[in-house]
């Protein structure tokens, strides 16, 4: 650094161009140095300075994926992030052609025009998909709408028909789901996961009823069983009770907000000389460990640790433990408690209205006619009750395994996107490298939480984030 700061007191000309027309400030750029770049730009150096491509200092640093550097000349000194070069591309067609998902959120984020065509009548989901880019595909797919899915370049190409030109499945999967998704015919939906936004939530509230009224018609009223004793019709009444709280507590888990992130007053209307990445805490390790993609370039905020963006649901969810069809609604911090007492609801419904048919069952047994096998007699004889265990079976299998699963979490502190993406979230990594959870507090403390309040804390037990991040 002091050889720059002599060679500019001694008259050194900062916008000095060599043979391709570059300045030093296009060479900060490349190696991402910020501190090279503000002595640059502090002793005059343009900052919108272009070489003979058109290349500015922001292209360099999005062909880089100098993301740091980008944001900083962008928020302290007013680079043009979406200049087009000499062939009408702008740094985030730079950055999907090479595939640097952090510089496209970035971009994206700062609401760089996603649909810009350079000469050839490429956009940038032209060059992420044409390159095999998988990332940023799902990034620009998820910020964008269905006008960028459907763009054809001068060659009459989509971004689809160039990704299954080179043999890129799971990008051409991707965009043609993407596709389907957004088409107004319902086959389309359907197939194309539209129908997600809906989910199975109708069929799961369905399947409650009819096994409701399956028990009530077929196990404690039929009249091809004995009478119910007071202690069965107890249980069996109860099981019911428990199916009709399960009812409303499947309501709760489908309407109530999981914990969508609202964008922060503090990061609307800001003004110039007020950029929302400057004015953010950095140091606040619930909202910045210096990972780009907690920038969510669809809701404009930037997320906090555990949280993530459901383009299902279209929003950023804190503490997001995952999108649940089944309710047609995701689970985070403030529907989690409702989610875990329902299936824990359905686990002990399911199994007592098992143990009551089998009961009622194993009463007729004396009164069944010889000549037949056990099975066969229920069959003949009882079949609303067979139908009703085979449907019970399987919810108590499923509300059973998932109610494991989820305890087993609460007692962690840990959520299944966490568990799912341990390998990716740095903050879940230890000095050395392996898995940590910092956010442990140990089972007592982790069930208290949960249960008392209703969500488990973000306070860091070990170690700090700040250094985990570093």
């Amino acid at each position: 650094m002091v050889p720059h700061l002599q060679h500019l007191t001694h008259g050194g000309n900062v916008n000095a161009t060599d043979n391709n027309q570059q300045t030093a400030l296009h060479w900060a750029a490349v190696k991402g140095s910020i501190a090279v770049a503000d002595v640059l730009l502090q002793n005059g150096a343009r900052v919108e300075a272009a070489d003979l491509n058109g290349y500015r200092a922001v292209h360099i640093a999005a062909q880089y994926g100098q993301t740091a550097f980008l944001n900083h000349i962008v928020a302290k000194y007013h680079a043009e992030y979406d200049a087009p070069d000499n062939c009408g591309r702008s740094p985030l067609h730079w950055a999907a052609f090479k595939g640097f998902s952090d510089t496209i959120r970035l971009l994206l984020f700062r609401d760089a025009f996603q649909g810009k065509q350079d000469i050839e009548g490429c956009t940038p989901l032209h060059w992420a998909a044409l390159r095999g880019n998988v990332e940023a595909c799902m990034v620009l797919v998820h910020a964008g709408t269905k006008q960028e899915l459907l763009v054809k370049d001068k060659a009459g190409n989509t971004p689809l028909k160039l990704a299954s030109d080179k043999g890129h499945r799971q990008i051409a999967l991707l965009l043609s789901k993407a596709e389907r998704a957004n088409s107004k015919r319902l086959f389309d939906k359907i197939h194309g996961g539209k129908m997600g936004e809906v989910g199975y939530a109708p069929i799961l509230f369905c399947v409650i009823i009819v096994l409701i009224i399956l028990f009530i018609n077929s196990v404690l009223a039929t009249p091809t069983l004995p009478k119910v004793t007071a202690i069965v019709g107890l249980w069996g009444w109860i099981g019911v009770s428990l199916g009709i709280g399960s009812l409303i507590m499947f309501y709760r888990c489908c309407s109530k907000d999981p914990g969508y992130i609202k964008k922060s007053r503090r990061l609307d209307g800001y003004e110039d000389t007020e950029d929302p990445l400057l004015n953010i805490e950095l140091n606040n390790a619930s909202v910045w460990t210096g990972n780009w993609d907690q920038l969510c370039p669809t809701c404009k905020i930037i997320r906090p640790v555990r949280s993530k963006h459901c383009p299902i649901c279209k929003h950023c969810i804190e503490q997001f433990d995952h999108h649940c069809p089944w309710i047609s609604n995701c689970v985070g911090k403030r529907n989690k408690w409702d989610f875990f007492v329902f299936i824990c609801m359905g686990t002990l419904t399911s199994f007592i209205g098992a143990f009551v048919a089998v009961q009622r069952i194993w009463t007729a047994i004396p009164a069944l006619s010889a000549g037949k096998t056990w099975i066969h007699l229920v069959i003949d004889h009882h079949p609303g009750i067979v139908a009703f265990l085979l449907l019970d079976a399987l919810v108590l299998t499923s509300a059973t395994t998932l109610t494991i699963i989820q305890a087993t979490q609460i007692a962690r502190n840990i959520t299944t996107n966490e568990v799912s993406n341990a390998i990716r979230y740095r903050y879940l990594h230890g000095p050395e490298g392996r898995f940590r959870n910092p956010y442990n507090h140990g089972c007592r403390k982790n069930c208290t939480d949960f249960f008392i309040r209703g969500y488990t804390d973000d306070e860091i037990a070990w170690p700090p984030l700040q250094s985990v991040a570093s």
